[in-house]
């Protein structure tokens, strides 16, 4: 039960932001690559700076990684986003798992604990990779990971999995003008899980 109220804290807690300026947000990719313009040859820096803040602030990620790619093209831009966005999973991971097993023992309990750590083993892989394309969840699933300690190469591989096709995806959509943003969703959904089949059963062979 604790587990439970440790996965609606942490959401409770990031989606306080959102509640705060998330309206001040909304906008579309043409006018985030207006503003980033404003920067000059810092525009990537600053795009950059802002995937990885997603976990902190309510950035309209999909927006900032559309505009990447109608700035730099799909390739460059996918690549930028795609950087960003895992950083800011690291950044989650790594500030929670920081926090030691000794707090995360006092949060959830030894019981609990076991339990998230059973479920990471079995399914970890799998919420990191499709939380990628959900609101909010992207920064729940990277510090519960952190906190349970899910193991290092494992949750990097699947978030890769997770970010890259999705930050391709929104690159090229960018750069096609955002005609297509039916087929970026489904393109951003189907991704991630058919490469992290592919990783994922790679890195299981490498660990036996």
């Amino acid at each position: 039960m604790r587990l439970l109220w440790l996965f609606l804290g942490l959401a409770a807690v990031l989606l306080i932001p959102f509640l705060l300026w998330g309206d001040r947000l909304e906008v579309t990719p043409e006018l985030v690559a207006e503003r980033l313009r404003g920067f000059g040859p810092w525009a990537w820096v600053v795009a950059f700076l802002l995937l990885a803040a997603d976990l902190f602030l309510p950035v309209p990620a999909t927006a900032v990684l559309a505009a990447l790619g109608f700035l730099y093209g799909p390739w460059a831009g996918g690549l930028l986003g795609a950087l960003g966005s895992v950083s800011s999973g690291l950044l989650g991971y790594g500030l929670c798992r920081a926090l030691g097993h000794g707090v995360a023992l006092r949060l959830v309990g030894e019981r609990d604990l076991e339990r998230g750590t059973r479920l990471f083993e079995r399914f970890g892989a799998w919420l990191v990779v499709l939380s990628r394309w959900l609101p909010l969840f992207p920064e729940v699933i990277s510090c519960a990971a952190g906190l349970i300690r899910m193991p290092w190469t494992r949750f990097v591989g699947a978030l890769v999995c997770g970010s890259v096709p999705m930050s391709f995806t929104y690159a090229w959509v960018g750069h096609a003008g955002n005609r297509h943003p039916g087929l970026a969703t489904a393109l951003s959904l189907l991704g991630p899980p058919v490469l992290w089949l592919l990783i994922g059963r790679l890195l299981t062979e490498r660990r036996r």
